[in-house]
Order: C-alpha cells, then sequence, then structure tokens
C-alpha cells in the first residue's frame, strides 16, 4: 500500500496545483530540536511507501486467491451436493457403520481404511477415507460417500486435510497456498503475511499521526483527486488494520520459515499440542499420533460400531472421525473434528480387543497457545465462525485489494497523471535520536531472525539503497 507522501492542506476540495519545484514535504526537513516522532515520522513514510510498493503485487496474488477461498465453503456445498447430501429417510434408521463401509470397499476395494467420518447430521452421507489408493497424491485420501440409510456409494472425489476439502477447494487452496509451485510457491504466501503487518502498522501510525479529526476523516465525500485517494485509503486501512494485522499472524503460524520459528518456540515452552496415546493404556503424548493405514493387525477386534458406541459414551459428539489401529498394537483413535464454534476437539483411543477407552484428551487440558493456534488458523481459513466468518475474510480481503490500488493510483497521481511520483527522499534514518535509532535497528534484527521473508528482503534493500546512495553521491561530487 505504498503511502501518500505530501501533506496538503486542507480547502476547498479541489484538487491542489502545486508548482513542480517545490518541494515534498516529506523532503522538508525543518531546523531545530525535534520530537521523536517528528524525527521517525519519515521513516516510517519511507518504509510505508518502499514496502507498499514493492510487497503490494504478492499481497494482491493473496488477497485476491484469499478471497476466491473464502466463497469456495459454499460453492463446494453447491458443486458436490450429490456426494454431500442425501434424502432423509422417514422411520429408517442408519445401517451399521460396518454395513456401510463394506459397501464403500466392495465399490472401491482399492487402498487401506485410513478413517471414516460417519454422517454427522440427517440427510449427511458417510464418508470412507481410503489410504494408498494407486493414482491418488500421497498427501490426499479418496473419500467414498456412502448413503448411511441404504448403504449406496454415491461418488468417490479426493479429500485433502482435516477440513475435508474436496477438488475445488483444495484447488483454490494450493493456488492460495503456493500458487500450485509446491514448496518453492509458498514463499510468495510467506513473504506477503511476513510484510502485511508491517504495512498496515505502518500505514496505522502515518494516518493517526496526521491528528485528524472525525471531520476529516469523512473528507472522502467533499474532495476531489489525490486528497480523496488519500481519505479513502486511509480510512479503510484503519477500519481493517485489526483483521490485516490478524490475517498476518495466523498466517505465519504455518508457513514455511517463521512457521517452523513459531512451532520450535511452542515446543520449548511446552506449549505444543497433546494427542491422544494410539497405544492400548498410555498417557497423552505430545509428538504421538494415531495415524492409521487400516486393518487392526492380528487379534480379536470389536468393530467400528463398539469403538463408536465407547466413544459416545465419552461424551464425543458428531463430527467425529475413526483411524483404525495401526497395528496389532494400536488402538482405535475417535476423535471430534468440528472447527466451527465451539469447537470440538476431544479425542479418546479403544482398545480393539474388548472395547475399553484407554486415553482420553479435552481440548479444555490442551495449553494456551495450542488453542489459539487451532482457533487462529480455523478463524483464518474461515471454518471457526461458519459463514460469518468466510463473510468477514471475503471483506477484508476486498479491502486489501482496494488499499492497494488506492496505494498505486496516489503513487501515479503525485505525478499529476503523466508519470509516477518521485520516491521517498534517503537519508530519513539520520535524523531519528539514537536513542529511538538503537533499539528500533535491534527489535528489527531480531524479528529479521525469525521472520526471514521480512528481514532478508529488508537487508536487501538496505543494501540496494545504500549502494544507490553512494552512487549518487558520487556522481554529485565528480559533477561539482
Amino acid at each position: 500500500m505504498p503511502a501518500e507522501p505530501t501533506v496538503l492542506a486542507e480547502g476547498d476540495g479541489q484538487q491542489p496545483v502545486e508548482p513542480p519545484e517545490l518541494p515534498e514535504a516529506s523532503e522538508v526537513r525543518p531546523t531545530g530540536k525535534r520530537s521523536a516522532w517528528a524525527s521517525l515520522r519519515p521513516l516510517v513514510l519511507r518504509l510505508h511507501f518502499y514496502a507498499g510498493l514493492l510487497i503490494a503485487p504478492f499481497l494482491l496474488v493473496a488477497a485476491a486467491t484469499g478471497l476466491l477461498y473464502a466463497c469456495s465453503y459454499q460453492v463446494e456445498k453447491i458443486v458436490y451436493a450429490d456426494e454431500l447430501r442425501v434424502p432423509v429417510a422417514a422411520g429408517k434408521s442408519e445401517l451399521p457403520l460396518a454395513r456401510q463401509v463394506a459397501a464403500a470397499r466392495e465399490a472401491h476395494p482399492e487402498g487401506t481404511v485410513g478413517a471414516v467420518r460417519p454422517a454427522p447430521e440427517d440427510g449427511a452421507t458417510t464418508r470412507v477415507l481410503l489410504s494408498g489408493v494407486p493414482g491418488v497424491d500421497p498427501d490426499r485420501t479418496l473419500a467414498v460417500f456412502v448413503n448411511p440409510y441404504t448403504g449406496e456409494v454415491r461418488g468417490a472425489l479426493e479429500q485433502y486435510g482435516a477440513s475435508g476439502a474436496l477438488p475445488l477447494r483444495t484447488w483454490i487452496d494450493e493456488l492460495h497456498r503456493d500458487l500450485h509451485l509446491g514448496e518453492p510457491g509458498r514463499l510468495y504466501s510467506e513473504l506477503a503475511a511476513s510484510w502485511l503487518w508491517v504495512i498496515a502498522g505502518g500505514g496505522l501510525v502515518l494516518w493517526f499521526g496526521r491528528h485528524r479529526s472525525q471531520r476529516k476523516l469523512r473528507n472522502a465525500r467533499t474532495t476531489t483527486g489525490r486528497r480523496r485517494t488519500l481519505s479513502l485509503h486511509g480510512s479503510v486501512g484503519v477500519w481493517a488494520a485489526l483483521g490485516l494485522f490478524f490475517l498476518s499472524a495466523t498466517g505465519l503460524t504455518w508457513s514455511t520459515y517463521a512457521g517452523q520459528s513459531i512451532s520450535d518456540l511452542r515446543d520449548a515452552i511446552g506449549q505444543t499440542t497433546p494427542s491422544v496415546a494410539a497405544a492400548a493404556g498410555g498417557e497423552h503424548s505430545e509428538h504421538g499420533g494415531a495415524a492409521g493405514s487400516g486393518g487392526t493387525g492380528k487379534g480379536a477386534d470389536v468393530g467400528l460400531d463398539a469403538v463408536l458406541k465407547a466413544a459416545r459414551g465419552e461424551g464425543l459428539s458428531n463430527p467425529v472421525e475413526i483411524i483404525p489401529p495401526a497395528d496389532a498394537s494400536s488402538a482405535y483413535v475417535v476423535k471430534q473434528i468440528q472447527r466451527s464454534w465451539p469447537e470440538k476437539q476431544d479425542s479418546v483411543a479403544v482398545n480393539p480387543a474388548d472395547g475399553q477407552v484407554t486415553d482420553v484428551l479435552r481440548f479444555d487440558d490442551y495449553p494456551v497457545l495450542a488453542k489459539l493456534t487451532r482457533w487462529g488458523i480455523d478463524a483464518h481459513s474461515g471454518s471457526l465462525f461458519g459463514v460469518v466468518n468466510q463473510i468477514a475474510l471475503a471483506a477484508l480481503a476486498l479491502c486489501l485489494i482496494l488499499l492497494i490500488v488506492w496505494g498505486y493510483r496516489m503513487w501515479w497521481q503525485r505525478g499529476r497523471g503523466t508519470s509516477f511520483g518521485r520516491p521517498m527522499p534517503r537519508g530519513a534514518w539520520q535524523d531519528v535520536p539514537a536513542y529511538v535509532l538503537v533499539p528500533l535497528m535491534a527489535a528489527i534484527a531480531v524479528l529479521g531472525y525469525f521472520v526471514p521473508l521480512l528481514g532478508i528482503p529488508l537487508a536487501a534493500f538496505l543494501a540496494v539503497d545504500i549502494a544507490l546512495g553512494e552512487i549518487a553521491y558520487r556522481r554529485g561530487r565528480r559533477a561539482s
């Protein structure tokens, strides 16, 4: 979001005509003692301008694809209605879960049963998730949709992730995450998330630093030209800032490099997400999982229906996912998978030999940071508050798109419609008092270490800027 560098006087609402020889307001450096903010403002302005100018294309792509993803939940329900919904059979109860799985296996004998998601409500289908299916990406499963009243197989689709994304939503999710370029493509989204909070924060500081009144915030209705664009850019940015900070923070949570730093920090302070013990009779495991590949190995097996009944006895209500034991020494794991509010994330382990619950893990017992991470990711992805959450995300994405467009328009308008405006002048840091500059640089260095896609581009920009400044200085000396 390139910033508007000049501070124009209030007037009659018409775009002022400024003679070319007058310096920009940001270039005027009054003599005498200046406050810390007066010294810092040109530096914040320069950072906001250049960060917005260079990072805005990445943010624009992230906002546009994020807007698509926010809409994908509702579109998915329409596109895959035949697989997801069935007529409710009045007066007819659901078939035993084992029979539903048998019907799915008869239609699709390939692969192994990795998990089963019983129909979560009346009129919904049961999902039998097959792993190791030829032709299906190892990171995904083949979801076979079964009518729980008749055992009819309604279809089979690839499914991705804990949210059960089907092909359309998965495609949009990958477009938003990595532009379908794999791990290298994830750099774009992490770069956008790393800088979004910096740009939004800089804009917020600059806007309130102007001490604008509520009357001036509404000036977009009466002004024209740059002043109107600035007023729209600033006021929308102020209202959207909190949401943009949230998107930035939660986006970094599962990014490649900053996400690893966050994960390491959580490990160090004992705030990792626990999981129920898959081995019979175990305590909660901090890292252990229960990823069964189907089958129980040798020995007796009470079956899916008895396992589900045992989980119900522990209070696990729909929706749930049942994961078969990985081997003869493992237990079934049943976990709640509701990501909407209130979250249902309890899980239990059930001994396949006798159907007894061997371990219970409640979401209430999660560490604080584990809960916050779960809520943050679910809100970022649009599932925490359902349709309301998705509408809010779509609105934030639209705001970000508008802010970027207005930012570039202000840059163009600075050139009075014939060329882009002049860049921010160098040397703003020289006027910042040492007692402000030194802690600021230390904080930036620490942030750059833990958020490398913030630190590395910033260091590169500084190096290029210093080099260009030195070249310009030497040319000036030779010319004189």
